[in-house]
C-alpha cells in the first residue's frame, strides 16, 4: 500500500480498545496484510454514533481508514461478522479474551501474517460453536506458535536428533521442544511429559481442527496438555495473561459452561 494513498480500507478483528479523550476509542486491531493496528475511532462514544455497534470487541469488520499525522483515524466501519455468540455466554466471551490477548502478545505491528488473521476469524468462529472450548483453545495455541515462529519441536529429541520413542519424555519450555529419556534426564528446567500428551500435542501441530474434532482425551490428558502448554507461553512471554486468571476464576466458581 503505497504511502501517498491518503484513505485506505483494510478487514480488521477489533482485539481491545481504550477510552480517549472525551468521545473517541483507541483500538487495537489485527488486520490481513497490516498485522497488528491501533487506529483512532473518533466520536465513538457518543450516543449517535454509527459506527460504535460496528467496532464492538471482538467483531470482524470492513474499514475506511484515513491516514493521520500520529494516529489512523477509521472513517467508516461495516460488521462483517459478529459473532454474536460471543456477546451472549460469558465463559464463551471469556475465550475470546484469551485469544485477543495471546494474538496481541504475539501479533507484530504493521507485519503482514494473513495466515494468522485466518486463524483468528476461525477459532473466533469455533468458540461460537464449539462445545469443547478447552480443544480449540489447545488448536489455537500451537498454530499460533507456529505462524509466530515459536513452534515447539515435538518429533525429535532436541539435542540428539533421534526420533522420539512413546515412552515418557521431557518438555522444555527454555529449549522449546522434547528431549528423550536419555538426554531429557537432568536437564534444567525440563519436565516430564506423558506418551498421550506429546500424542495429543502432536496431532493437534499437524492436522486440520475438522479432524481434530473425534479426539476423546482423559481429563489427565486435557490438564497436561494444557500445562504443558501454559508453560511454554509463560516462559515465552515471560508473564500469565490476565484472561487465563479471569478463566481459573469462572472456572472455580462453578461458571463454566459447556464440555470443557
Amino acid at each position: 500500500m503505497p504511502d501517498r494513498e491518503r484513505v485506505y480500507r483494510t478487514e480488521a478483528v477489533v482485539l481491545r480498545h481504550s477510552d480517549f479523550g472525551e468521545a473517541d476509542r483507541l483500538l487495537t486491531i489485527y488486520t490481513p496484510y497490516l498485522g497488528k493496528v491501533r487506529l483512532l475511532a473518533k466520536g465513538i462514544r457518543k450516543p449517535t454514533s454509527r459506527k460504535a455497534g460496528h467496532l464492538e470487541l471482538f467483531t470482524r469488520t470492513q474499514l475506511l481508514v484515513a491516514r493521520g499525522r500520529n494516529l489512523d483515524i477509521i472513517t467508516q466501519a461495516e460488521t462483517i461478522d459478529p459473532y454474536l455468540a460471543l456477546r451472549r455466554d460469558l465463559w464463551r466471551t471469556s475465550h475470546a479474551y484469551y485469544v485477543a490477548e495471546l494474538l496481541d502478545c504475539f501479533g507484530e505491528e504493521q507485519a503482514e501474517n494473513y495466515p494468522l488473521y485466518r486463524l483468528l476469524c476461525d477459532v473466533l468462529s469455533w468458540i461460537c460453536q464449539s462445545a469443547d472450548l478447552a480443544l480449540v483453545m489447545r488448536f489455537f495455541e500451537l498454530h499460533l506458535l507456529t505462524l509466530v515462529g515459536y513452534r515447539p519441536q515435538l518429533f525429535q529429541c532436541l539435542r540428539c536428533n533421534t526420533s522420539l520413542e512413546p515412552v515418557t519424555n521431557f518438555f522444555s519450555a527454555e529449549a522449546g521442544g522434547v528431549f528423550c529419556p536419555r538426554c531429557g534426564e537432568g536437564e534444567r528446567g525440563a519436565r516430564p511429559i506423558s506418551v498421550g500428551a506429546l500424542k495429543v500435542l502432536r496431532y493437534l501441530q499437524i492436522h486440520e481442527y475438522a479432524e481434530c474434532l473425534h479426539l476423546q482425551l482423559s481429563q489427565a490428558t486435557r490438564s497436561e496438555v494444557e500445562e504443558v502448554l501454559q508453560n511454554y507461553l509463560i516462559y515465552l512471554l515471560e508473564r500469565r495473561l490476565k484472561s487465563v486468571e479471569f478463566l481459573n476464576t469462572l472456572h472455580h466458581a462453578g461458571l463454566a459452561s459447556g464440555d470443557t
